[in-house]
């Protein structure tokens, strides 16, 4: 369906949308000029604007998360910066969580700079949310599962909060991804993504996208990345689109290896603390047994002993398994967050909320499970 917009002059299409890799284009008459510039048509004059290749992708995401419309940038910490920029100003008040990659806490000292007060909870204590809403509360940001300890939110029970304040409800999706989890269509205004991650799949590109309910909110987000040039380029859009044609069977794999690596550890005696939504003694299995489906994700986290020299050390024995941060590719990696993913928050705050010295993230790739249980055994021993 996509490729139609990009026919040959006899009509052919190519199964692959073509790189645009123009900064401007010709004006063929004033009145299409007019037309572009009035929205009337989906036309394209310099590339901060727009572009052919990236609109492709938008419109692809968007279908798969259930939007009207998507707007592509340049990395997942761009999208939502974007978010903030859009829709908070002084005297706001945002409403997050703990557990969300460690990014988020250097963007929160400039929103606090720019005066929007913000307020962090554990996301494992949704009983506190309610208590924490404000008069003047803007917005709701969470990840679900988060990043790194998988903790699940409930996002229907997050609308009804977000409604009392009158704020918005922002939801990161790149740990569950659209193949589990439809954060729209359970009442997110906005849907994000890291695509850098899932989406792409493949390491080889960055990008974040936010998914619209609106055509309203399309517009405005679409001005905000036109004034500040976070456009993304389109040969990383290009990637992106060839990671989507193999998103479904990927985020199959990758759930379905989790599952059996957290099982596998869940019963291991180094093991000494497991975290995934789809072991039934999870905090979150309930909450994610609802609102998830096809499966649970490919991310966990774990402890590794007692100390951070354990957790080192096995990370150190494996041979199938990446010591890399990111996640949701083909290979599957592993990291401690506490000198990785969570180094940009001070060092009282990164074991606040349940990350420890010895905590491991581990991203399920798509390798044969065997080779994988076995690295895991071998380096555990």
């Amino acid at each position: 369906m996509r490729q139609r917009e990009h026919l040959t002059p006899y009509g052919n299409k190519p199964m692959v949308t073509p790189i645009v890799q123009s900064v401007n284009y010709e004006y063929v008459s004033f009145e299409i000029l007019r037309q572009i510039t009035d929205g009337e048509i989906d036309g394209y004059t310099y590339h901060r604007d727009d572009n052919p290749t990236c609109r492709a992708v938008e419109k692809e995401i968007a279908l798969m998360e259930g939007g009207v419309d998507c707007v592509v940038c340049t990395s997942g910490m761009a999208a939502l910066t974007m978010i903030f920029f859009t829709y908070l100003k002084a005297g706001d008040h945002l409403l997050t969580f703990h557990d969300v990659y460690g990014a988020n806490y250097k963007v929160s000292l400039i929103l606090e700079k720019f005066g929007v007060e913000v307020t962090w909870l554990d996301a494992a204590e949704p009983e506190k949310i309610a208590e924490n809403i404000k008069e003047n509360t803007r917005m709701i940001f969470c990840e679900t599962p988060s990043n790194p300890l998988v903790k699940v939110v409930d996002i229907k029970a997050l609308r009804k909060l977000a409604d009392k304040a009158g704020a918005m409800l922002v939801v990161d999706n790149t740990f569950a991804t659209p193949y589990h989890q439809l954060p729209l269509s359970l009442g997110a205004d906005l849907v994000i993504h890291s695509a850098t991650k899932g989406l792409g799949g493949h390491n080889d590109l960055m990008a974040g996208a936010i998914a619209c309910v609106t055509k309203e909110q399309y517009d405005e987000l679409w001005f905000t990345r036109q004034a500040i040039g976070t456009t993304l380029d389109p040969f990383p859009a290009s990637l992106l689109e060839r990671g989507l044609k193999t998103f479904e069977v990927r985020a199959a794999k990758m759930a379905e290896n989790a599952m059996a690596m957290a099982k596998f550890l869940s019963k291991h005696p180094k093991i000494t603390r497991i975290c995934y939504p789809g072991l039934p003694n999870d905090p979150g299995y309930k909450t994610a047994k609802k609102q998830m489906h096809k499966g649970f994700g490919g991310v966990l986290a774990f402890d590794v002993g007692r100390t951070q020299n354990q957790a080192k050390r096995f990370v150190e024995k494996l041979k199938v398994i990446y010591h890399a941060v990111s996640l949701g590719c083909t290979e599957t990696l592993v990291c401690l967050p506490v000198l990785t993913t969570m180094l940009y928050l001070p060092e009282e705050r990164r074991t606040l909320f349940g990350v420890k010295p010895n905590t491991v993230r581990l991203s399920a790739g798509i390798e044969p499970i065997e080779r994988l249980i076995d690295d895991l055994k071998q380096a555990l021993q």
